[in-house]
């Protein structure tokens, strides 16, 4: 496993994070099969486990809880807040009201008196900066966080977010989560530049793309991933964005094969590979698709196979733009660009 700082904080992480996302309902991960992934992942050096409250309705944090008992000391525990919770109109966005009550849930749920990354899972529009630092501030004085971060904010908000904390004298974020794979390389082009620029940790996620880089998926075989059938719309392949995925993979099996790397260890080793990326956030749903990620631990990629995928999928191109979860509101409502 290699080891990185997480921005300018002085923490050491993983190159491989475990994401637990699918600890519950959505990966129909029982409580015994996520203890016994979180046991194969700690053994094999991933020291960053990365949660949210919004994952099965507050599923996978209880399940990480029982799953990190009497070891927690050893892991750097994140999570987010600020996806609707519920049918309830407050409960969502990154308000002090809200952050301070879900902030208390989720240390209940996770069994904890402390988180040691506090991320707001996506940018609220409704609520200004000085509200929101100024609610992880406190927290974070109060010793319930140790760090904050964003996750999926478009450059422009990671940028204003700095200023405002300067501005205001608060503790600024110090981690953004940005969706990130061979197939979707947009960040390259706008959040990577930020996030180095102020010094930033990123933990990405995705960086299998759905499924799409697992090996799973190739021409000429039905696409019947978990994934799948959760969002068929996104693997239908008469649709020309998912061709031109196709298409992609096929192409980067090739350069995998030649490389003598499965596809997932191409994934992986190109997400890391990045100076601006810190941790890649894996998310198995057993213990085997476990392993076959952590085959990339140690996986170092050489130029001729980073110059090889450039030409296949274009540095700072996403093959599927309308699925980035960045895009500035006024481009998805047309009235909030209309006078």
């Amino acid at each position: 496993m290699q080891y990185r700082t997480l921005g300018r904080t002085g923490v050491q992480v993983s190159s491989l994070a475990l994401g637990a996302m699918n600890f519950g309902r959505i990966g129909r991960t029982t409580q015994a099969e996520a203890t016994a992934i979180v046991d194969v992942a700690l053994e094999a050096g991933v020291n960053v486990i990365d949660t949210a409250d919004m994952y099965g309705d507050g599923e996978s944090e209880e399940m990480v809880g029982k799953a990190i008992a009497g070891r927690r000391d050893d892991i750097v525990l994140a999570t987010k807040a600020g996806m609707p919770i519920g049918n309830e109109r407050n409960h969502q966005g990154s308000s002090r009201r809200w952050l301070v009550t879900e902030l208390e849930a989720s240390l209940r749920r996770l069994g904890v008196d402390h988180v040691d990354l506090y991320q707001i899972h996506r940018w609220d529009p409704n609520t200004g900066d000085e509200e929101t630092l100024s609610a992880l501030t406190d927290l974070q004085r109060a010793g319930k966080i140790r760090y904050f971060g964003s996750s999926t904010f478009p450059a422009h908000r990671i940028v204003q977010a700095q200023w405002a904390a300067r501005e205001h004298h608060l503790s600024r974020y110090v981690t953004e989560q940005p969706s990130y794979s061979l197939l979707q390389r947009g960040i390259e082009a706008h959040v990577l530049p930020v996030t180095q620029e102020y010094g930033l940790g990123v933990l990405v996620w995705s960086p299998l793309a759905s499924g799409w880089l697992s090996g799973a998926i190739r021409e000429g075989r039905d696409i019947t991933t978990h994934r799948s059938a959760l969002m068929p719309e996104r693997f239908d392949t008469a649709l020309p964005a998912n061709r031109a995925r196709l298409e992609a993979v096929e192409r980067l099996t090739g350069i995998a094969e030649e490389a003598g790397l499965t596809l997932i260890q191409l994934a992986l080793g190109f997400v890391t590979a990045h100076p601006g990326v810190t941790s890649a956030l894996i998310g198995p749903r057993t213990t085997d698709h476990l392993h076959a990620q952590l085959a990339a631990a140690d996986t170092v990629l050489t130029a001729d196979v980073l110059d090889a995928i450039d030409e296949v999928v274009a540095p700072g191109t996403d093959l599927a733009a309308h699925e980035k979860f960045d895009t500035p509101p006024a481009l998805l409502d047309p009235s909030l660009r209309r006078r």
